[in-house]
């Protein structure tokens, strides 16, 4: 039955919801990752599969104009940004392991819960959008979810700005697949600031490492005591 239906759906469709499953398998092995070196290299596959996500919805949907945004995410978040984090990991010498609040195992089943609530969540806005949408908005929602949790476990500098790009990814999937893409000034704006805020942060990470030798952020809490 669940066959028959799925293969009633367009391939566009199929393709979309491939995609957003590869989205969220890489959320989920961001979590289990505890080198900062592979939290980049996910994030360039998530940005991988945006890439993909967006020219099958260009192509099913003839907008054009979401070829350039696939194209913009190539270049933003396959290329530049995983080459600027790379750069940023080799200067500071943090490719070894990062620590984290909780335990890997913990994670995961923090991570599946926070999934079922993200399509709790979701589910009163799919039951009026379509047969593409109907899943992916849950998927979105979830791997913005993820991320954050990424951001809360990590106490590592890089880690978290690296989940703060994740949880742009998963907004920016709902954009693509929900939406049909965000107006090309609103997206350029964004990957610009996205841009300019991982050099700022590259800075911080510099001054965090010669006043502390080390990125992790529990050093800042004895700022409070000077």
């Amino acid at each position: 039955m669940v066959g028959s239906v799925a293969a009633a759906l367009p391939l566009s469709t199929q393709l979309i919801h491939l995609f957003a499953a590869v989205l969220l398998l890489l959320s989920f092995a961001m979590l289990a990752q505890r080198r900062v070196v592979n939290l980049v290299n996910l994030f360039a596959g998530q940005g991988a599969a945006l890439v993909a996500c967006a020219v099958v919805v260009g192509y099913s949907t003839g907008q054009p104009e979401l070829y350039t945004s696939a194209a913009i995410t190539l270049v933003l978040k396959v290329l530049v940004l995983p080459y600027i984090l790379h750069k940023l990991i080799g200067r500071l010498q943090v490719e070894r392991d990062t620590e984290t609040l909780v335990n890997i195992p913990t994670m995961q089943i923090i991570g599946i819960l926070l999934v079922i609530f993200a399509f709790v969540l979701a589910q009163p806005i799919s039951q009026f959008a379509g047969a593409a949408t109907r899943s992916t908005l849950g998927i979105a929602l979830a791997v913005v979810f993820l991320a954050f949790l990424m951001m809360i476990v990590r106490r590592k500098a890089i880690a978290q700005v690296v989940g703060f790009l994740a949880m742009e990814n998963g907004l920016l999937f709902a954009a693509t697949s929900a939406t049909h893409g965000m107006p090309m000034v609103v997206e350029l704006g964004i990957g610009l600031d996205v841009l300019v805020g991982v050099f700022v942060l590259g800075i911080f990470f510099f001054q965090i490492r010669e006043q502390f030798d080390s990125l992790d952020l529990r050093h800042l809490e004895t700022l409070k005591d000077d």
